[in-house]
């Protein structure tokens, strides 16, 4: 070790010290029984105590004097470590460094066009695929699920259940129901998903829309309107518009002004890449959470131990004798 390393770790542990603190510091008042045991055993040898060879001829070293005194200090120090011990001191721990959460609501379109065939399936099932595939890329983020249509269905709640999740997805399939109407609302949904991100007290809010047609309340002014308050509510919105017509201006309008993107999407392949691509423009963050503190024994459990064996090895032949 070198004098750099040495004198980091004297660093640390003064650090530690500094930070140190107990669990039960009602028990330190404890203390003060090893401090007049202490006291006691300093004071009780003040009178000369008589050795064998003290009428020989050898001489009184100071330090065959003092060594026996040893043995009578021994036992009220070890007393004060096991009280310190029983306080629990604690230090302060590492900082604990976890993934900062994301409260993504998908906002997925069920109207009547979303049968239409895409690859293998229709539309709708393209894009509930794709979206299972998006909940591995988001491990510990919370995902909620909207269905539009002409009306609004709140389908599942922001939940970190992925399972959850994944078991309402197939409930909603455009040709089962007709429930919500068969024409396309992407405004009034927006409002939804807003309304229901804005009750999120931590982390990130994303909106992902999936949609394959345009909206009548998105015209006239309904887009600008619509992405101002979405961004004075910091909700950022991805648009996934499936099929192989053009991305409605108005859709492309409202993502940028929220600080998303609208893709485009005309095969499921295609579909599966731009989810990925998502999830790499908005990477998940790190942030510090609280420092915690930890129980810090080791150093009167190892004083205390110290104690001991010099305590035991004194009653070998250090300790007081009456004659």
């Amino acid at each position: 070790m070198n004098l750099n390393e040495g004198t980091e770790q004297i660093t640390s542990l003064a650090d530690q010290f500094g930070t140190l603190t107990f669990e039960r510091p009602f028990v330190l008042f404890a203390l003060i029984i090893p401090l007049l045991l202490l006291r006691r055993s300093v004071q009780g040898r003040a009178g000369k105590i008589a050795f064998p060879f003290d009428f020989s001829k050898t001489s009184h070293s100071r330090i065959r004097r003092i060594l026996p005194g040893t043995y009578d200090v021994l036992p009220p120090l070890l007393l004060a470590a096991a009280i310190i011990a029983a306080a629990v001191p604690m230090k302060q721990g590492s900082p604990v460094i976890e993934r900062r959460l994301t409260n993504i609501e998908f906002c997925v379109d069920c109207s009547g066009s979303m049968t239409a065939p895409f690859g293998e399936g229709n539309r709708y099932d393209a894009s509930m695929e794709a979206i299972n595939q998006f909940l591995t890329f988001r491990d510990g983020d919370a995902f909620g699920l909207t269905f539009f249509a002409t009306d609004v269905v709140r389908w599942c709640p922001l939940t970190r259940d992925v399972t959850a999740f994944e078991c309402s997805l197939p409930f909603m399939r455009p040709d089962a129901q007709r429930a919500i109407g068969g024409g396309t609302m992407i405004g009034r949904a927006l409002t939804n998903c807003r309304l229901v991100l804005e009750q999120q007290q931590s982390g990130d809010r994303m909106i992902i829309l999936v949609s394959d047609g345009m909206s009548g309340d998105l015209m006239n002014g309904g887009a600008e309107r619509i992405a101002r308050e979405l961004r004075e509510s910091s909700i950022t919105v991805f648009a996934v518009h499936i099929g192989g017509s053009e991305i409605p201006a108005d859709i492309v309008a409202l993502t940028q002004a929220t600080g998303g993107e609208a893709f485009v999407s005309g095969e499921p392949e295609v579909l599966e890449r731009i989810f990925s691509k998502i999830d790499q423009m908005t990477p998940a963050e790190l942030q510090q959470r609280a420092v915690e503190f930890e129980d810090w024994l080791q150093p009167a459990g190892l004083a205390g131990l110290l104690l001991l064996a010099c305590w035991s090895l004194a009653a070998f032949g250090l300790r007081y004798t009456p004659w």
